[in-house]
């Protein structure tokens, strides 16, 4: 199912694309955007989730370099049935985390310091977790292409506006249809986004639940996360918006036009989901509220990589 949302993303993307050109350059502009869109298509099956580490400066990670990491996604990859992805760590302050990769048996998950830094070791476990059921659902390789093809699209639209699209008189778009689908068209692009994030975020948050087996974990996780994003800036992220849909939450800072395009449901949404599975499942993380502050700077220093809490051993052991 998740390969034929990923064709029909395609295919409704390079539809954008074409009319971007089309309207640049007519039927000559919609055949170059064709051709542009099927190397970029092909190009973001098979490479996008390179792309997106490099541009991270995501570092990979071994038993060596990061061992407490390593075997913490290792025994969660485990639980989940699926294959040990690879592991990376980018040098970012901002507490974040995504998955990438085109399959299970080609996937890699990336944590930033700021995160690994500020969680307790239960807390990085909800959110690995959570990384793995993306694995799991397929939902990698449609956020990597999402990414990759979003972006081309917004550049060719930056394109079309700095030339100027077709002043044919016969065609009854002109000028000023030209210039609103410049527009139309990266903001559509940034809807698909959205629509897809809200549905597989809350299907993670699920899986990823019931994979470490304490929902509340990951709950407690998303509060922290929510309330550093908005506190610690995330310039790689700022630069680069078409990849945010692809954290775990949104790392973009929420100024401007940031806040017109929300790619997650909201982290109260997503915890009070979180809250309604511990009490299915039962156990002690049921009776544990978790509030989003409005202020990151409440939960005071960082305190050790897992933050305050000592290690535990987990469900997973």
């Amino acid at each position: 199912m998740s390969y034929f949302k990923t064709a029909v993303l395609l295919a409704g993307l390079t539809g954008l694309f074409m009319g971007v050109g089309y309207l640049i350059r007519g039927a000559t502009g919609a055949m170059i955007a064709l051709l542009v869109a099927a190397g970029t298509n092909l190009f973001a099956y098979w490479n996008s989730d390179r792309m997106v580490l490099s541009m991270y400066g995501a570092h990979e990670v071994d038993r060596r370099t990061a061992p407490e990491l390593v075997d913490l996604v290792g025994q969660l990859a485990g639980r989940a049935g699926l294959p040990m992805p690879r592991v990376f760590l980018m040098d970012e302050a901002q507490p974040n985390a995504f998955a990438t990769g085109r399959n299970p048996q080609n996937a890699a998950v990336a944590v930033t310091t700021g995160l690994v830094q500020s969680l307790t070791r239960e807390e990085l476990a909800g959110v690995i977790a959570h990384e793995l059921a993306h694995i799991k659902h397929h939902d990698t390789l449609l956020m990597t292409v999402t990414a990759t093809v979003a972006g081309a699209i917004s550049m060719l639209a930056q394109f079309g506006m700095f030339f100027g699209g077709r002043r044919d008189s016969n065609n009854g778009l002109g000028a000023i249809g030209s210039i609103a689908m410049m527009i139309l068209a990266p903001l559509g692009a940034m809807l698909v986004q959205m629509a897809i994030s809200r549905t597989r975020e809350y299907a993670a948050d699920d899986l990823g639940g019931r994979i470490v087996g304490q929902p509340m974990w990951l709950a407690s996780a998303l509060a922290k996360i929510a309330n550093a994003a908005h506190q610690v800036p995330n310039m790689e992220a700022e630069r680069n918006p078409a990849t945010a849909h692809m954290f775990i939450i949104n790392p973009l800072s929420g100024h401007g036009v940031d806040n017109l395009f929300t790619t997650h449901p909201s982290t109260e949404n997503r915890i009070a989901a979180l809250r309604q599975l511990a009490a299915e499942l039962g156990g002690s993380g049921a009776e544990r509220r978790v509030e989003v502050q409005p202020d990151a700077s409440a939960r005071g220093p960082v305190q050790g990589p897992w933050g305050r809490s000592p290690p535990s051993r987990g469900p997973w052991a």
